[in-house]
């Protein structure tokens, strides 16, 4: 059991003190009965309703997001739309945040969590989870780029990068291809194509370990993801079903 006021702020957006203060108001009831006093304890499963609007306990929240272009991939900014304020407001509370960071014209998977360790675990460089990419080049590959790739591109800084898998999806002059990446650098695979001269003009992460985007999910929009889809991220073998 914990306290109905930090039971409060555990599921929603308000803090501490915002909690006290509609508790003492008569906001809130538990199972029923309205309750005035912040420290009264209650179990996780209670019924427990703010404004009149019930509250379901979850200790931890995972939601899928299909990211259009132009959103910052941060928890908050006070001058432009993030990630976060794409989810409804009834699924708002602290400390949500992106699990792993696309750039602001990237579109495609972003999980949205709450849970430290879970994302520790799905970034770790130790874990190597794969991300899988589509993008549109500007020019055709050629055997040199393709091969550096697999060997590992060096960037014009002189990082060295892993190795990553790269197959062309449709070629018409402006290739569609498919990028596997083992690690997450900033801007890697942009800077991974100016490396053998191709400049993207397009990019969609369309997968996170055996973790694949919905299609059926409209950009802009979140769903909670599945129990089989939490531990999908970590299915090692996602790179030999591609």
């Amino acid at each position: 059991m914990e306290r109905l006021d930090k039971w409060l702020c555990s599921q929603t957006t308000v803090t501490r003190s915002e909690a006290g203060r509609l508790i003492r108001a008569g906001c809130v009831t538990v199972d029923g009965q309205v309750c005035r006093s912040p420290a009264q304890k209650v179990e996780p499963a209670a019924q427990v309703m703010l404004n009149g609007r019930a509250l379901t306990y979850e200790r931890h929240v995972y939601w899928m997001l299909n990211k259009p272009a132009g959103i910052l991939c941060v928890s908050r900014d006070p001058k432009v739309q993030t990630v976060v304020d794409l989810l409804p407001e009834e699924a708002r509370r602290r400390g949500i945040f992106p699990a792993g960071r696309l750039d602001k014209d990237t579109h495609g998977l972003v999980l949205l969590t709450d849970d430290g360790a879970f994302a520790h675990a799905m970034l770790s460089p130790r874990r190597h989870v794969p991300k899988r990419y589509h993008a549109v080049l500007d020019k055709p590959l050629d055997d040199v780029a393709a091969e550096a790739f697999r060997a590992g591109p060096l960037l014009a800084d002189g990082t060295q990068c892993l190795p990553a898998q790269l197959r062309v999806l449709q070629d018409n002059g402006r290739p569609l291809v498919e990028v596997v990446l083992y690690e997450g650098k900033f801007h890697q695979i942009k800077r991974m194509f100016a490396a053998v001269g191709r400049h993207v003009e397009w990019l969609k992460r369309v997968a996170i370990g055996g973790l694949v985007l919905d299609e059926t999910l409209p950009e802009g929009q979140v769903r909670p993801l599945t129990e089989a889809e939490k531990l999908s991220i970590f299915n090692e073998n996602f790179s030999t079903n591609l």
